[in-house]
């Protein structure tokens, strides 16, 4: 009886641990997402223990602007928030194609509306903004879409990365791994 309570309260133990496993989603556009963005982010993200899923509009191979590559483990209209606890937009010129496609906006409001930390660094923050999440919230962006946060009354910070509650936005590639760093601490300090 002894054995079979402590084997029980191990088994609740590790379960446990398991279970405050972070998870994010990283999502590319279907062509020329930004190598660093992506790469740099996502190994920052799990050197701390973060799962991490990529998520696309297709399922195939898709090529970075440097180069590389990645088979998404989703597609975007298979993202369920209630699985992740940070939503995360990658740039490179590529990211112009979420600017207004429903969808990704919608999953960037429901991922704020349920206090997810979302992340999105290059021109990716203007999907932020389009969403209308970054009203009202300092936030950074690639030098060349200052005017489009701005015009949806995001309060432009020039640096590198940039927290405002539970969005943090980047400028660039140059910025990636601080940006792994900070949404990895947001997503610890949960």
């Amino acid at each position: 009886m002894k054995k079979g309570l402590i084997f029980f309260l191990s088994f609740l133990f590790i379960l446990s641990i398991f279970s405050q496993t972070k998870k994010v989603v990283m999502i590319i556009a279907p062509s020329n997402f930004r190598d660093e963005e992506l790469f740099v982010t996502k190994k920052v993200l799990e050197d701390e223990g973060i799962e991490v899923k990529v998520a696309s509009v297709k399922k195939t191979s898709i090529h970075g602007m440097l180069g590389g590559s990645v088979i998404p483990d989703l597609e975007l209209d298979e993202v369920n928030l209630d699985e992740f606890d940070g939503v995360i937009f990658v740039g490179g010129i590529g990211a112009q194609f979420y600017w207004g496609y429903e969808p990704a906006l919608k999953l960037a409001q429901e991922a704020f509306r349920k206090g997810k930390v979302i992340g999105a660094i290059c021109i990716a923050p203007v999907i932020l903004a389009n969403a209308g999440i970054l009203k009202g919230k300092k936030a950074t962006v690639w030098p060349s879409e200052v005017r489009r946060i701005k015009a949806k009354d995001a309060i432009y910070i020039k640096t590198l990365v940039v927290k405002d509650g539970n969005v943090i936005t980047a400028s660039g590639p140059q910025a990636a791994e601080k940006f792994g760093e900070m949404i990895a601490q947001a997503l610890f300090e949960e």
